[in-house]
């Protein structure tokens, strides 16, 4: 069965797209630590990172340095983290999340309920700095 990565990959799931390459794709998450955290998968489903073959992992940082220099000019933060979790889905992907503490990378904070017409001003954010 296909992760919901996946199937927001396909088109199935709609998304808030930030950057998209033939291996890779970043998306606002809907359910975000804070406003601005994008989630960056690679197209191919793989579960753990590691697993991932070298070319790839080197790409995938790659295509994420864009975006996460545009997130960290676009919101009120001291940097963009990057975190490598792997637990909620089954699809490798890392988080870059606008940070000014280290707490603002701890994922056992509730997270945020965003609407759709306040996700679509963060989408245009972020974009607007690409």
């Amino acid at each position: 069965m296909a992760s919901i990565f996946s199937r927001i990959i396909s088109g199935e799931i709609p998304s808030w797209k930030i950057a998209e390459n033939e291996r890779f794709l970043a998306f606002l998450d809907v359910f975000p630590l804070v406003e601005g955290h994008v989630l960056v998968v690679p197209k191919a489903e793989v579960d753990k990172i590691f697993d991932n073959a070298d070319d790839v992992l080197a790409e995938w940082l790659v295509f994420a340095k864009p975006v996460a220099r545009a997130i960290e000019s676009a919101f009120d933060c001291k940097r963009c983290g990057i975190s490598v979790i792997g637990l909620e889905v089954p699809h490798a992907h890392m988080h870059l999340v606008p940070i000014n503490s280290a707490d603002d990378l701890n994922f056992t904070r509730p997270k945020l309920s965003v609407s759709n017409e306040r996700m679509a001003e963060i989408q245009q954010k972020i974009l607007d700095k690409l």
